[in-house]
């Protein structure tokens, strides 16, 4: 019961990001194709990497992230900062571009969390987000 309990959430949380990502999809000058928007939001998700670290993450090879890179910096979705101590290092950050097509809006998770808050015990939340913490570990 667990496993299909957990499976449905993953199912309804992968819808959510997808609706997500193909909203940010337009279709005109300077738009993201899905591929561009998949690579913005994985490098939104790894904070601040490399090249590199983007590269190995989605497995690809360093010409083609450096590819994807470029094509998102020049439609302003990317800022690429090369480090100081190794210029041959750019560190990636999504812009202020890209945080206008996927608002992860905060505001509507805080109401969701309220909600649970009213209907379960402190108690219960805590064992909740343990089994949550464990889980996120597994993965």
């Amino acid at each position: 019961m667990l496993l299909q309990t957990i499976e449905a959430l993953f199912r309804k949380y992968r819808l959510f990001c997808y609706r997500k990502l193909f909203a940010a999809v337009r279709e005109k000058p300077g738009s993201l194709s899905a591929t561009e928007a998949f690579s913005a939001d994985i490098i939104h998700l790894l904070g601040s990497p490399t090249i590199s670290q983007f590269a190995e993450t989605i497995g690809i090879s360093q010409p083609n992230a450096t590819y994807k890179v470029n094509q998102l910096a020049a439609k302003g979705y990317l800022h690429k900062t090369v480090q100081a101590h190794d210029r041959r290092e750019i560190v990636l950050t999504t812009s202020e571009k890209f945080s206008g097509y996927f608002d992860e809006n905060e505001e509507e998770m805080q109401k969701k969390v309220a909600a649970l808050s009213a209907q379960f015990t402190p108690e219960e939340l805590c064992s909740a987000e343990r089994v949550l913490l464990a889980l996120g570990t597994l993965l």
